[in-house]
């Protein structure tokens, strides 16, 4: 692999890294823009997907293992390095994962095309958290959903660290953006979806709720899971205009789980068993 050392972080090399943050990236390039990928195993998931590397920036004792994984595939991408403290300074973090790769942005489905042939998607509204979003990509591609729809509002699913928590994820369940044509809720949107087969589930805690395993939850052909932001869950809005309210047994007084938690419920019951065993 073409070894490059970074003298300072005004190195060229070191610009996807280090002065571009995430709304810059996905305008940096040709195209349609850049993300980072962190970590070996997240890298190979995105190169699978068929995303096409830039560069690695990588710590000197991780190049053996990235050529091992990467060279043979990848002769000429660039790897640059430098020492501890020039890296920590590039990407004001420590490489914890050893190694991050600037990679080419493919151009979204819309959501009509990412979720062609689904029977169980989940939807995102609101969701700014990177883990949290990583944290649902990961359940629902263990737990049998088909694809993702995320609002506009939501956080973007190839940040660093929401691909990263998703063990790369992101890279295998397809996924589109929802425009939230009511600005900041997918209210309007929902329509969309009834179109194309799909009844929707808001997780909410409501008087009208049922519970998340009820039979007609589970009967319906075509569902739609809806999962709203860290602190306020979703819209009144949006959970006025779906279809069903739909709410997780809690006890011990415990009103509700957190978004990563209570999505990964959801899936487990609702998801396609057919995919998950």
């Amino acid at each position: 692999m073409k070894v490059i050392r970074l003298e300072s972080i005004s190195s060229p090399g070191a610009a996807p890294y280090a002065r571009l943050t995430e709304a810059r990236l996905r305008q940096a390039g040709e195209g349609g823009g850049l993300f980072i990928a962190e970590s070996v195993n997240v890298i190979a998931a995105a190169l699978e997907a068929g995303h096409e590397p830039v560069s690695f920036l990588a710590e000197e004792k991780r190049i053996p293992r990235l050529a091992e994984a990467f060279g043979a595939l990848l002769p000429d991408t660039p790897v640059f390095t430098a020492s501890p403290a020039v890296l920590e300074g590039v990407t004001g973090f420590a490489l914890s994962r050893g190694v991050l790769c600037a990679m080419k942005r493919k151009p979204l489905p819309s959501p009509e095309e990412a979720v062609r042939g689904a029977s169980r998607i989940a939807v995102l509204e609101g969701l700014v958290d990177p883990t949290n979003v990583g944290a649902i990509f990961r359940s629902a591609a263990a737990l049998g959903m088909d694809a993702v729809l995320v609002s506009s509002s939501c956080c973007d699913p190839l940040h660093r660290r929401a691909a990263r928590v998703s063990m790369g994820a992101v890279f295998k369940v397809p996924w589109a953006v929802l425009p939230c044509l009511a600005s900041d809720n997918l209210s309007a949107d929902l329509p969309r979806l009834r179109s194309l087969g799909f009844a929707s589930a808001a997780m909410a805690l409501r008087s009208d709720a049922i519970r998340v395993d009820d039979p007609r939850l589970l009967s319906e052909e075509r569902l739609a899971v809806l999962i709203g932001s860290e602190g306020n869950g979703l819209t009144e809005a949006t959970v006025s205009a779906s279809d069903y309210r739909a709410i997780i047994p809690m006890s011990h007084g415990v009103e509700s789980l957190n978004a990563a938690a209570a999505s990964a419920v959801a899936f487990w019951v609702l998801g396609n068993r057919e995919k998950s065993e």
